[in-house]
């Protein structure tokens, strides 16, 4: 296995090979990335001494309780002496493959030097997609049987690549299309992977749905048990939380997972008796044949209601009463038709008819009623103008947020991760608003289309959260590239909302246990969450580098739960096995038949031509693995 990358995702997929799957990795990284940590490590020694102060203000404040702290001080040394710490077995691993090469750029005589020519899967994960479309081309040239990873960030280009690299696979090969084999593509985002478990992390209630090509799986979280309650567990239960009923965090699982931590994919025996924990419960199993998620109005012209503002409205309305009342009196007054009537009061009103002299007093009052009523309407009018007409104008700009925002979500950074976060938010119909530093941003054009509110600004400056109303705030999602911004951002959060839902996307595992564990003592009763965002895409990445589709993702506190899809055939724990009989409890359990609308019964038996999809841990599937590949 060979893995070329240049940020911790490269690190993070060797760890994985490595450590879950035993198979011998060579990695490729740019000069002095040989032992290469998140971007923090390098840059933010003395902001971490900075942040460590704040940290401890706060855990000062709350409690007085130091243990969080000493943990998060240990964490920063960690950081401070080049360490690299894991979670779930593989972080541990990382950097520790058979063969390490240094290279600026994956060249052709790098990728031969790097044994791409011999090499079962390549992986290429660099940030640019640029220069991984580029050594594709390359390595499919020398080894023309190889299976490709890709890691792509523009989801329509890597169809059309993953068409063009297996076209010439098969064609190199002399295979027909259909017979590329091992020499197959795949093209996968670690933004797409992990944006749902993000959103589905922040969001309390939120249900965890894996969707593509037309199959929908979606899971619920549900909190603890009440003494003497009934569990409805739904289709399947996929896991046991860790979780009791005095954890704030809920259903949500203690993230660290105590002692005993989460069990995923437990016996369907054992669910009962688990009583005081929360559940992931698989809600639904369907085929939606390429139905998109609901979404909001995302046009350019905007819904008329909000052309205007409340206050305007209400004024234009005021007018128009006022205007139907004297059209009435004037019917009433002078007995003439009503429509006649209404006509003179509009021509009283824009001051066009002549005077009612010699008229009843009425008439006359009524009329200067009208020419007063138009001199209000004159300024209101103007001002609905320029109002639409600015509308408009900001319907192709960034918006700010509106007065009395209340219960959103506030995001921080619209980098690759962020607006596949916000796209998510909004197709969920939940309101967010965004905080970005850079001007020129990818996401800012995502913003615009979403009709989002955006504060542009720096967020450890003051001012700027506030801004995004933070303070009526249910939730604040840290997803910018550098930890220090985003801890910074939380603790700031924080002293402004105690009890603020908080999600930080954090590179380094130890540093996330450390910060979580030191929020969690400063403000016991709020929900604190850390991800990173390698740790949800490297068992996908890993697991398409064996021929297996990674459907999805979802977080199981510090766990990973995938969904793949696999084809029974060379599989012995599959084939000729019923469903019920496939099912192993800790490793796998098969959930759906693809191109079956239907679930299928607990005593089908599953015969060599069907594809199956199941959910499986990363040990699972490596396992299930290893009985069809020999380990390269």
């Amino acid at each position: 296995m060979v893995v070329c990358g240049d940020d911790g995702l490269a690190h993070r997929l060797a760890a994985e090979l490595r450590g879950v799957y035993g198979a011998q990795v060579t990695l490729v990284v740019p000069a002095g990335a040989r032992t290469a940590r998140p971007p923090v490590v390098g840059r933010a020694r003395a902001a971490s001494a900075a942040l460590l102060d704040r940290v401890n203000a706060a855990v000062g404040r709350a409690a007085g309780n130091g243990t969080g702290l000493a943990g998060l001080g240990t964490g920063l040394a960690g950081l401070g002496s080049g360490g690299t710490g894991g979670s779930g077995g593989s972080g541990g691993e990382t950097g520790r493959t058979d063969r390490v090469l240094e290279a600026a750029e994956p060249t052709e005589a790098v990728l031969a030097d790097a044994g791409v020519d011999r090499a079962a899967a390549l992986a290429l994960v660099y940030d640019d997609d640029e220069t991984n479309i580029r050594a594709a081309l390359t390595a499919r040239r020398l080894n023309p049987r190889l299976r490709l990873v890709l890691r792509l960030y523009n989801r329509r280009l890597g169809q059309h690549i993953e068409e063009l690299l297996d076209q010439a696979a098969a064609l190199a090969t002399g295979d027909g299309p259909d017979s590329v084999g091992d020499a197959s593509t795949t093209v996968l985002s670690d933004a797409d992977t992990a944006a749902p478990a993000l959103v589905a992390t922040a969001v309390a209630g939120t249900r965890k749905v894996v969707q593509t090509d037309g199959l929908l799986l979606r899971a619920v979280e549900r909190p603890p048990l009440a003494p003497g309650q009934v569990a409805d567990h739904g289709l399947r239960t996929l896991a046991l939380l860790s979780a009791t009923g005095g954890d704030p965090a809920g259903a949500d699982g203690s993230e660290g997972g105590g002692e005993r931590g989460p069990q995923l994919l437990p016996d369907e025996a054992d669910v009962p008796g688990a009583t005081g924990c929360g559940s992931i419960v698989l809600e639904q199993v369907s085929y939606a044949a390429g139905q998109p998620l609901p979404a909001g109005r995302t046009g350019v012209v905007p819904p008329f209601a909000s052309l205007f503002s409340r206050r305007l409205r209400w004024s234009l309305a005021g007018l128009a009463g006022c205007v139907i009342a004297l059209a009435l009196a004037l019917w009433l007054v002078t007995g003439i038709h009503p429509l006649g009537a209404f006509y003179l009061t509009l021509l009283d009103l824009f001051a066009i008819d002549e005077p009612a002299l010699g008229k009843p007093l009425g008439r006359q009052i009524l009329q200067l009623l009208s020419g007063l009523v138009g001199l209000l309407l004159l300024p209101v009018l103007l001002a609905a103008v320029l109002e639409a007409l600015g509308t408009f104008r900001t319907a192709t700009t960034l918006r700010k947020p509106p007065r009395g925002l209340g219960g959103h979500v506030v995001l921080l950074g619209l980098g690759k991760i962020g607006t596949r976060v916000l796209t998510r938010l909004r197709e969920l119909h939940i309101p967010v608003v965004c905080v970005e530093a850079d001007p020129e941003a990818r996401g800012l054009a995502t913003a615009r289309r979403l009709r989002v509110p955006v504060v542009l600004g720096d967020v450890t400056q003051e001012g700027v959260l506030e801004a995004a109303k933070i303070h009526r705030a249910h939730a604040l999602l840290a997803v910018t590239s550098a930890d220090t911004t985003n801890l910074e951002a939380v603790l700031y959060a924080r002293s402004v909302r105690p009890d603020l839902r908080v999600l930080l996307r954090l590179y380094d595992d130890d540093f996330a246990t450390a910060v979580y564990r030191t929020l969690r003592a400063a403000h016991p009763r709020a929900v604190t969450r850390s991800r990173s965002v390698t740790h949800l895409a490297a068992p996908a990445f890993a697991g398409a580098m064996f021929g297996r589709q990674i459907l999805g993702a979802i977080p199981v506190e510090r766990e990973v739960l995938l969904f793949a899809a696999v084809d029974v055939d060379g599989h012995p724990q599959l084939e000729g096995r019923s469903v019920a009989e496939a099912f192993r409890a800790g490793a796998w359990r098969v959930l759906a038949l693809e191109g079956k609308q239907q679930q299928p019964s607990a005593d089908h038996v599953l015969s060599a031509g069907d594809r199956v999809v199941l959910a499986a841990t990363r040990q699972g599937l490596a396992e299930l693995l290893g009985h069809h590949h020999r380990t390269p």
